[in-house]
């Protein structure tokens, strides 16, 4: 009597690691900006608009929010103002 054949399972494929979440999250942050909004608005004189532009602008609104962040802090304040963001 011949045996049966039996199906072997597939080898798993070594996976490469992940980086840490916190890491991950330092390189790309979320965006803030309606992009085909902001993208409309650049546009409308006229102008092209580089793939990168919005990250660009992206960063730049991050960076508007810490420094009205810190201001406020700094007046002993928990409420952001409109001076906070345009001083």
């Amino acid at each position: 009597m011949a045996k049966k054949a039996t199906k072997k399972a597939p080898a798993k494929k070594a996976t490469a690691k992940k980086a840490p979440a916190k890491k991950a999250a330092a390189k790309s942050k979320e965006m803030l900006l309606v992009g085909s909004k902001t993208k409309e608005a650049l546009k409308g004189k006229g102008f092209n608009v580089s793939s990168d532009t919005l990250n660009a602008l992206n960063e730049y609104v991050y960076w508007i929010v810490d420094q009205a962040q810190k201001k406020c802090a700094a007046n002993g304040r928990k409420t952001i103002r409109p001076y906070d963001i345009l001083a």
